[in-house]
């Protein structure tokens, strides 16, 4: 369910995240249209932090440190990685408005980004909006192959590392997004083994 503006209402980043207590996010409908709607959506998305399945080659990738992935050094860039054309999606739900108010929520700590790099380049990362104990992935992106699940593993350790919910409980106390290490890029091994008690034997 989508409601759409009527006229351009201000939305501060203390109204975004009450919106995100009660289950609605703002979208656009393009880049290049100011408007908003609020999206009301029936079912969400979830991934369990206790069932989290990766195959086999996807663990081999991740163990191999192919990639360097790090923690909050380039949200603008992960942005714009985001909002890039996508074969299956000509144009993006990224707009100008969407982009400040998210920036302003990184800015009071309550948004994140992981970044992915191959060398010096940065081919993949997602980028979501902390509440209490509770993470919401907003998009993510790769240029590289598994790079953005390579991020999404990241993700994972984090949010089981920092003390993060779903559902019942997410909205009480503090979960902490650098739990895992926020100076340095954390390792394909130390993510793996923090992940190592979900997979089975």
């Amino acid at each position: 369910m989508a409601n759409r503006e009527t006229a351009f209402i201000e939305i501060t980043p203390e109204v975004l995240l009450k919106a995100y207590a009660c289950g609605i996010f703002p979208m656009a409908d393009s880049a290049d249209d100011p408007a908003l709607y609020w999206i009301e959506p029936e079912m969400r998305g979830i991934i369990p932090l206790d069932r989290f399945h990766m195959p086999s080659r996807l663990v081999r990738t991740v163990r191999s440190d192919r990639f360097t992935v790090t923690l909050n050094c380039d949200f603008d860039g992960v942005l714009d990685g985001c909002a890039e054309p996508q074969p299956d999606r000509p144009r993006t739900w990224i707009n100008a408005r969407i982009r400040g108010l998210y920036r302003k929520l990184y800015d009071r700590r309550h948004c994140h980004s992981l970044e992915v790099y191959d060398g010096d380049a940065l081919v993949g990362g997602l980028y979501g909006v902390t509440l209490g104990r509770a993470f919401f992935g907003e998009s993510m992106f790769h240029r590289a192959r598994d790079a953005s699940k390579v991020a999404l593993v990241h993700l994972m350790a984090r949010l089981k590392v920092g003390g993060f919910k779903l559902l019942e409980g997410a909205l009480a106390g503090e979960g902490d997004f650098g739990a895992l290490g926020a100076r340095q890029p954390v390792t394909g091994t130390q993510v793996l083994a923090v992940l190592a008690n979900d997979r089975p034997a």
